[in-house]
């Protein structure tokens, strides 16, 4: 039988090599295991063994990781995961940078490829996906860095409060304390990509406004980067109304996941058949994110495929 094992080897900084292999070895040997390949690594030098295509994406996810740390200076619980997911060399000119903690955004998967290639080109992106893809954090990166860089004069982030049933007003606190609750996750994508106190004093300030989806009625949103995040709770009425709020020298991401309506009956649900409305026209761009795409735990992975196939098999009953 014949052989097909070859070798090859890496040159690998010390400290690069400590920061890729984690504690004890556990990242390298994780790679290994899930790649079927060996290890060794001597004198700045890392030697993989193993099945030849095996040993050339060992190689691939050790450069991408190493590329990572380059820009990053570090790696995130989630970096070799998603290294192993997408170890081909990305397009660098979609990397940004933010000024807060995240510091610089590199896409994690090809499908995220995709959809800041669409919030880069396109004036209106519409990206659908489940839990854990990035739509919500790449959407607030990338309004953060075109409000660094000057392209707009303010970001505003709207969410359907469907949990509550837009009737806010029976809620108790004020404005804030009533829709705080709703808007946790944009938040949390704020101080992450702009920082805890920034965005304090910007919202302050006014130039990021946060509001459930109610509250953008009547407006006209000039200069500014608008999110609308959770859109798979909104009707084609709540869309039409959002999506023409959109004034001069403005670009809107509608972000949702479409196995996650709560809207009786889920056929109500705007996102579903805005694609069908809005196809071939010029700045609208549509992408999908899925399973492949998650960079949380890897669990949620395997969590999201067996729900699919789960639904598959109701729908062929």
């Amino acid at each position: 039988m014949q052989d097909h094992s070859r070798e090859s080897k890496i040159d690998l900084s010390r400290e690069s090599a400590a920061r890729i292999f984690g504690t004890g070895d556990s990242n390298l040997r994780y790679i290994c295991r899930k790649l079927g390949v060996k290890a060794v690594y001597r004198d700045g030098c890392l030697s993989l063994s193993g099945s030849g295509p095996s040993v050339e994406m060992a190689k691939a996810v050790i450069s991408r990781l190493e590329y990572e740390i380059t820009v990053s200076g570090s790696l995130s619980d989630h970096s070799i995961d998603a290294a192993l997911s997408f170890p081909e060399k990305h397009d660098v000119t979609l990397e940004f940078s933010v000024p807060g903690p995240a510091g610089r955004i590199i896409p994690k998967t090809a499908g995220q490829e995709e959809y800041l290639r669409a919030i880069k080109n396109s004036e209106l992106v519409f990206c659908i996906g489940p839990a854990g893809t990035g739509k919500t954090f790449l959407a607030v990166a990338s309004a953060v860095a075109a409000l660094t860089d000057g392209e707009v004069d303010r970001i505003v982030i709207s969410r359907p409060a469907v949990e509550a049933g837009e009737r806010l007003g029976f809620l108790p606190g004020d404005l804030q304390q009533k829709i705080d609750p709703y808007l946790k996750p944009v938040y949390d994508a704020l101080d992450d990509t702009l920082s805890p106190a920034r965005v304090r004093r910007s919202l302050d300030n006014r130039i990021i406004e946060v509001a459930p989806l109610a509250y953008m009625r009547g407006r006209t949103l000039n200069n500014a980067f608008v999110i609308l995040d959770e859109a798979q709770n909104t009707t084609i009425t709540q869309l039409k109304m959002f999506l023409t709020r959109l004034g001069y020298s403005s670009r809107a991401v509608i972000t949702g996941d479409i196995t996650q309506i709560d809207l009786k009956p889920p056929s109500s649900s705007g996102l579903v058949v805005i694609r069908k409305i809005l196809s071939g026209i010029e700045g609208i761009a549509f992408t999908h994110l899925d399973q492949k795409d998650v960079v949380r735990h890897p669990l949620v992975q395997s969590i999201i495929s067996a729900f699919e196939r789960d639904e598959n098999r109701e729908a062929h009953r």
